[in-house]
């Protein structure tokens, strides 16, 4: 007989990964009673299934109603879309403030002081550069612990919603190109707003375009 100790599987460095409910063991009934008693008062269906709580989907459906369970159980409440907005009003202005310390430095800002002589090369490397650097600010706080500054000083986070887990790299990427990458094109502030607006209005996750790309939701941290 082996004497070696069982192995288990390394615990999961992940905080805020949802972990799967424990079952409780399986009680025999007490008194010998019959299966078929009626049941006391309050304790559920004669047949073990218990009604469903708060008016929830009787057939185990999340807030969308297709029958699957709700990916938010166990998570904290979804982040309030004003708050997201505040605090992406900061990292704009955080690396805004970056950005325009890098145009000057290497002359790419985006006008001439004479109207007439717009660079528009200068231009879109200004706007190049902007998407460039949200893209990979997001992306790094983002995969590094579900915050930006704007979020961690707000008290939110982005998880992934299948599992409540900081989103990977690869997922943090997606999420920010969606939101960032039209910076190098036109109409970035329009896009902007359209992208994270999309939360004031989705239901029942409250997800920007960029989210729904991604997988992702923001919960309060």
């Amino acid at each position: 007989m082996s004497t070696e100790p069982p192995q288990y599987p390394p615990p999961d460095d992940d905080p805020f990964k949802k972990q799967p409910p424990q079952q409780p063991p399986h009680q025999p009934p007490q008194g010998g009673g019959s299966p078929y008693d009626t049941p006391p008062p309050g304790s559920g269906s004669p047949y073990g299934t218990p009604p469903p709580p708060y008016g929830g989907d009787p057939y185990g459906g999340g807030p969308g109603g297709h029958g699957g369970p709700d990916p938010l159980a166990g998570m904290p409440p979804l982040a309030d879309s004003g708050k997201r907005v505040l605090a992406r009003i900061i990292d704009m202005i955080l690396v805004g403030i970056v950005v325009g310390l890098l145009t000057w430095l290497f002359g790419t800002s985006e006008y001439d002081i004479d109207p007439d002589k717009v660079n528009t090369g200068k231009s879109f490397g200004q706007s190049l550069l902007a998407a460039v650097l949200y893209i990979a600010y997001d992306t790094f706080m983002i995969s590094k612990t579900g915050q930006t500054l704007g979020k961690k000083w707000l008290g939110m986070r982005v998880a992934n919603l299948n599992d409540g887990a900081t989103p990977t790299m690869s997922t943090a990427l997606a999420r920010a190109a969606v939101l960032w990458l039209p910076f190098a094109f036109c109409c970035a502030c329009i896009w902007t707003a359209i992208c994270g607006g999309w939360s004031f209005f989705d239901k029942p996750y409250k997800q920007g375009l960029h989210d729904k790309a991604a997988k992702t939701v923001v919960v309060s941290a």
